[in-house]
């Protein structure tokens, strides 16, 4: 499911950044009462009546002057505009309407993208006649809010949601799997593609390269249905802004969300470095398989223990993701390409299976005789039942007496225990500790 994506626009110091951390409830842009302090996007969640949506924090857009900074703010927010589905046109309601808000509404009439006037620090009901001259600039009607008093979020939030699709989920249905590639720039995630497609002279779709914001290659095997999600290198974030860079790191992050299975490529010549882990990351914490494949192995120089070290140095460096497997090809040769589907459908079935609620109970009925539960101060931890909620991946409750005396070593013990009896490689497995009522 790709979200939708919100950009916050506005000239310098109207509360952007303020509005930003009220909408994803954390203190992640930096908040100071002076203009320009905002210089790149800044991502993150939030969600409204069950919609989750990406947000885009801007610097504020200085029409005037040419300085390398301000040219660099400028383009930020016009990257921003250009990515979202949404914008947020704040505007401030103690200063009134300014020449530079006329500026910056033809750079937004130019995108043709859905625009929300918000007219912020209008702090109390008496403040409201501050709205009407913003009119003006011909966005409908203004909405008054304050960010930082918490006033008429609501009201702007149930405007933004109106233009998202009435759902978000991709057309390709259940059946297909829908893989993506990820990593850093020039890891040979193309190629890998190519060499993928090419290896198994597969029915390619006509419809290769859809409109999205990453490539899409629909093709099949037989009865299999896949999806290839290609994306461009995500680059750390001292590069990740600049103008030349295509693709931006929330378009890696919306393909990773459409996928059911993310390849995280590594270059087997230059090795991990710490951009690599943060990559891997993404995908991890949206609940995807995951298949780390190590491209470019015909260039390493080997003996007979370079694959032996370098599965160990993954092991080490991508601790939380122990469960992935791993695979070393090359692209450029297609050396074993051939493995990389079979162990896609391998990790799509188990990111997608289940397990009856009976066999579980007979599973968490010896994992507590191996090893019963913690106590702290007299009490102890009682465990009644467990049993699966969700797929995709795989989410089971275990409800027991009292939540919080789960130590996360315990669940850590449980997801072992489960791991051994069933076959889960490829997916995270997520556990969630109820109360029984």
């Amino acid at each position: 499911m790709a979200k939708s994506v919100v950009a916050i626009v506005g000239r310098p110091n109207v509360g952007k950044s303020t509005l930003f951390n009220r909408l994803v409830g954390e203190r992640i842009a930096i908040v100071e009462d002076r203009p320009g302090v905002t210089r790149d996007r800044i991502y993150s969640k939030a969600e409204w009546l069950d919609r989750t949506f990406h947000l885009i924090d801007t610097g504020g857009i200085e029409i005037e002057g040419e300085d390398e900074f301000l040219l660099q703010v400028r383009q930020q927010a016009e990257l921003a505009i250009h990515e979202a589905d949404v914008i947020i046109f704040m505007v401030d309601g103690k200063s009134g309407l300014m020449p530079s808000d006329h500026e910056i509404a033809k750079i937004l009439y130019k995108s043709k993208k859905p625009v929300v006037l918000a007219v912020n620090k209008v702090d109390n009901p008496n403040m409201f006649h501050q709205v009407y001259e913003f009119y003006e600039l011909g966005f409908g009607e203004p909405i008054g809010i304050s960010s930082s008093h918490a006033l008429g979020i609501g009201d702007l939030l149930d405007e933004v949601i109106q233009y998202f699709p009435e759902n978000d989920d991709d057309d390709y249905g259940e059946e297909v799997i829908k893989v993506s590639l990820i990593g850093r720039p020039n890891v040979g995630k193309s190629s890998l593609v190519n060499a993928i497609l090419g290896e198994e002279r597969v029915i390619v779709s006509p419809i290769a390269g859809t409109t999205r914001d990453a490539i899409d290659t629909p093709f099949e095997i037989g009865d299999q249905k896949y999806v290839l999600i290609d994306t461009a290198g995500m680059r750390k974030r001292g590069k990740v802004y600049e103008r030349t860079e295509k693709y931006s790191v929330l378009r890696a992050l919306k393909a990773i969300e459409r996928s059911d299975v993310a390849l995280v490529v590594l270059d087997g010549d230059q090795g991990i470095i710490e951009q690599d882990k943060k990559i891997a990351g993404y995908a991890h914490q949206s609940g995807r398989g995951v298949i780390i494949v190590v491209n470019k192995w015909d260039i390493v120089e080997k003996d007979d223990k370079t694959m032996q070290r370098f599965t160990e140095e993954i092991r080490t460096e991508f601790q939380f993701l122990d469960y992935a497997p791993i695979l070393f090809v090359s692209a450029k040769t297609k050396r074993r390409v051939s493995a990389i589907l079979p162990k896609i459908n391998e990790v799509a079935e188990h990111h997608s299976m289940r397990v009856s609620t009976s066999v579980l109970n007979d599973l968490l009925a010896d994992a507590i005789a191996l090893n019963p539960p913690p106590a702290d101060k007299g009490r102890r931890l009682k465990i009644y039942y467990i049993t699966q909620v969700a797929v995709k991946p795989p989410t089971f409750v275990v409800f027991v007496n009292e939540p919080e005396l789960m130590h996360f070593s315990y669940e850590r013990y449980l997801e072992n225990k489960i791991r051994e009896s069933f076959v889960f490689e490829g997916t995270p497995i997520r556990i969630f500790t109820r109360k029984k009522s």
